[in-house]
């Protein structure tokens, strides 16, 4: 392997596998050495898939493999935990599928586990690794809209219910909040810190999983009112307002290529105000304005495009980590996967809603 290159090896064969091995060509130095599923034939289709060297069933022996120096976990959420310990006590680095783990007990078990090894660990929440999050994270601490006040997001796909998909099953770690809510929770996080409070609601499927989930992060002198759910399709932005302009993550915001800089003239007004539809109509026309005439409107739109899914950003952070010999994350420590889970955690722990039922 040449010098500075990194070996990777991947466990899982699903679609989120599929993208990110053919987003690693697009990190420099990324070398997908080996796949592994425990099944022969998914393995060796895989590996012939993806071009990867190698196929492997066995997990002691993908884990053994010298040539793998960091692990992509791309299994059910179920299985995040035991693979993850796994790849840690071999001395690998390994970037573990959102949510690291389905309970943040389980999420500080892997932190300890990290710590214990120093090894490198690190949720794969690629949202905060894209350009236009790091845009929007560079002009805030340059004071583009002074102190943040106000966040708000939602995040939402309509699923059909299905007890047996991974979306809605219990045993593979199904729910909205598990699947999209970590998105906007981790974001919030990412530009608030952890909340002084957490406080929500949530409404059940009919197998007891979480259809639609609703919460409100605490801080001193901000709030984060975010949302995600199975039964809708949602605007899919993320806002955050300051005492001096706002910043909007466009939708879709998990996949973040556009975001849009508002005046405090512009936030009194309807450009931001949400629809009966839950988009702005005012903000499509402005983005079709020439720039000189959307900027008269109080209003910046900035353009962070990207190849691929997206996914080679984080492959990059592990990478430059490794290079460096550094154990964490300074962009996606552990220790606020934890804080996402347990405030998730909180609001689950409640009772549910009455039965939420899909939109037609």
């Amino acid at each position: 392997m040449a010098v500075n290159s990194v070996g990777w090896g991947i466990v899982g064969t699903g679609e989120i596998a599929r993208r990110f091995a053919s987003d690693l060509p697009l990190a420099s130095g990324a070398v997908l050495h080996a796949v592994h599923s425990r099944t022969p034939d998914n393995a060796e289709r895989f590996r012939a898939e993806t071009g990867a060297q190698k196929a492997y069933h066995d997990l002691d022996s993908f884990m053994s493999d010298p040539y793998v120096q960091a692990v992509y976990v791309a299994t059910p959420n179920s299985l995040h935990l035991a693979q993850t310990l796994r790849a840690l006590r071999n001395r690998k680095a390994v970037l573990t599928e959102k949510p690291i783990a389905p309970s943040f007990p389980e999420a500080d078990v892997i932190q300890r586990e990290a710590m214990r090894q120093k090894t490198f660990a690190m949720e794969a929440m690629w949202t905060r690794f894209l350009p236009a999050v790091q845009a929007a994270k560079a002009r805030i601490k340059a004071g583009a809209i002074g102190e943040i006040r106000r966040i708000t997001a939602d995040l939402s796909y309509y699923r059909p219910y299905d007890p047996e998909s991974r979306f809605f099953s219990r045993a593979l770690g199904g729910g909205a909040a598990l699947d999209l809510g970590v998105y906007p929770v981790s974001l919030a996080m990412y530009f608030l810190g952890e909340p002084e409070k957490v406080s929500g609601r949530w409404f059940s499927a009919k197998n007891g999983v979480d259809m639609r989930t609703e919460m409100t992060l605490h801080y001193a002198s901000a709030e984060a009112e975010l949302s995600c759910g199975f039964d809708r399709d949602g605007a899919n932005h993320f806002l955050i307002e300051g005492s001096a302009g706002a910043i909007r993550l466009d939708a879709p915001f998990l996949k973040v290529q556009r975001l849009t800089l508002y005046s405090p003239a512009a936030m009194k007004s309807s450009l931001i105000a949400p629809s009966p539809q839950g988009d702005r109509l005012p903000a499509k026309l402005l983005s079709r304005l020439p720039t000189p005439l959307s900027r008269l409107w109080g209003c910046r739109i900035e353009h962070h495009p990207f190849e691929g899914n997206g996914l080679q950003f984080q492959a990059m952070a592990v990478m430059n980590a490794l290079r460096a010999g550094e154990t964490r994350s300074p962009i996606m420590p552990l220790q606020e996967s934890v804080a996402v889970l347990r405030a998730i955690g909180i609001v689950l722990s409640r009772s549910p809603m009455p039965e939420a039922e899909p939109a037609a």
